[in-house]
């Protein structure tokens, strides 16, 4: 997946003022059914398309490292 201007990007809060960001598109989410994620720091690099249960497990692992 490309980092597309299309998506409408959200800077995950879990991130906070870390450098380690990441952002997710949930309009793209609704309407295809994956989750694209990106680093919020290098916003043309390619795009992380995660199946729902892939986002789960990833937004588990990043609260249980918060």
């Amino acid at each position: 997946m490309s980092a597309s201007s299309s998506h409408q990007w959200v800077k995950s809060s879990y991130s906070g003022d870390r450098d380690n960001c990441v952002e997710w598109s949930p309009t793209s989410a609704t309407t295809t059914g994956t989750i694209p994620v990106r680093d919020s720091k290098l916003t043309d690099s390619p795009v992380l398309a995660l199946s729902p249960t892939a986002w789960t497990d990833f937004v588990g692992m990043a609260r249980a490292d918060g």
